[in-house]
């Protein structure tokens, strides 16, 4: 015990006394401002803010620690400075990434709670949430990325390869443009869809011919989710070079559309009380467009477009469904001759034994 204070100076006992002193009240005065604003309603932090950031903070912490010449002379490792110092370094880094990403989760979180994806009217909210999902991976490659890089770049001998590397990298950079030219414009299409906007999370378009919703939006692919449950899978330059339809791009609000195929005698005016009557009695109407229109005229037929309105495209998908059944029961009932059919002839054959009798 006594050889073991004899090689440590009261100086560096001191030092580190102080230095854990100060990382401690560092640390608790952190976790108590930040407890304080996740219990707080005026401020934007959530109550889980703190255990997301406690361990990363905590890791901070201890790669300081590790970096004071204190701690290796009562350690008795002084010979191994380089490796503490290292070890500090890339504990530092990691941590460092690590509270960034929380932070930005925390940020997300605290932003998108403040807006409902699930009311009928969630244009905003879809829109707020696309942009942060996306801009949330992007910086979350990026912060990988550069703390992947500086971890590397911390050891002298890998930092001279890169030097000499990137020194030399002149038409081997070419090539490697136009091999990653691909990946590279994925990405972009990505952070355009993030920026622009020409779809958003729970949107409904129709791609390659299906009908379906958007939803995961990454920075290199789509996933819509068609009606009969299947996935397609879209990359993410097919949204920004191709023409595709979006239901809901600036509303969720949709005409639908009935189409009826009728005889020349039909009553229009009955039609047209009929169907406000089907609105009438449906919560599936949402009030606006109720419009009944003879849009054609055929030899055999006439056309008539029912236009009505709904809150969303499921919705109108079901509003036509049932107007359309409830219209042709209507003339099957009232109007069957006004029905479109072609000519139909009834040929009477005579018995052979009752025309010789």
């Amino acid at each position: 015990m006594e050889s073991f204070y004899d090689n440590v100076s009261k100086e560096s006992l001191i030092y580190l006394g102080i230095a854990l002193l100060v990382l401690v009240i560092l640390y608790w005065g952190t976790s108590v401002i930040l407890k304080r604003f996740g219990k707080n309603p005026k401020y934007l932090l959530p109550k889980s803010a703190f255990k997301r950031l406690a361990l990363p903070l905590l890791l901070i912490f201890v790669s300081v620690l590790l970096r004071m010449k204190p701690l290796r002379e009562i350690l008795n490792m002084t010979e191994a400075e380089f490796w503490f110092k290292k070890a500090s370094t890339i504990l530092f880094i990691f941590a460092m990434a690590w509270a960034m990403i929380a932070l930005l989760k925390i940020v997300k979180k605290a932003v998108i709670q403040n807006y409902d994806i699930g009311e009928a009217d969630n244009l905003k909210a879809r829109k707020v949430y696309t942009q942060f999902t996306i801009l949330e991976r992007i910086f979350i490659f990026i912060i990988i990325l550069l703390g992947t890089g500086f971890v590397l770049m911390s050891f002298e001998q890998i930092r001279e390869v890169g030097i000499s590397i990137f020194a030399s990298a002149g038409v081997a950079g070419i090539i490697i443009g136009f091999s990653a030219q691909q990946f590279i414009g994925t990405i972009l299409a990505g952070i355009q869809i993030a920026i622009a906007q020409p779809i958003k999370l729970d949107d409904v378009v129709i791609v390659e011919g299906e009908w379906g919703r958007i939803e995961e939006i990454t920075l290199t692919y789509v996933v819509v989710s068609i009606w009969d449950k299947r996935r397609l899978i879209v990359p993410t330059p097919y949204f920004i070079n191709q023409p595709f339809q979006n239901w809901t791009k600036t509303s969720s609000e949709l005409l639908g559309t009935i189409f009826l195929y009728v005889d020349y005698n039909v009553p229009f005016d009955k039609i047209r009380e009929e169907q406000t009557r089907i609105l009438n009695n449906t919560d599936l109407w949402d009030g606006n467009v109720d419009v009944v229109q003879v849009t054609d005229t055929k030899p055999n037929y006439v056309e008539i477009r029912c236009l009505v309105s709904s809150k969303d495209s499921p919705t109108g998908w079901d509003l036509r469904v049932h107007v359309r059944e409830r219209l042709i029961e209507f003339l099957q009932k009232n109007y069957p001759e006004s029905i479109a059919r072609t000519t139909r002839l009834t040929v009477e054959r005579k018995d052979d034994n009752h025309t010789n009798a």
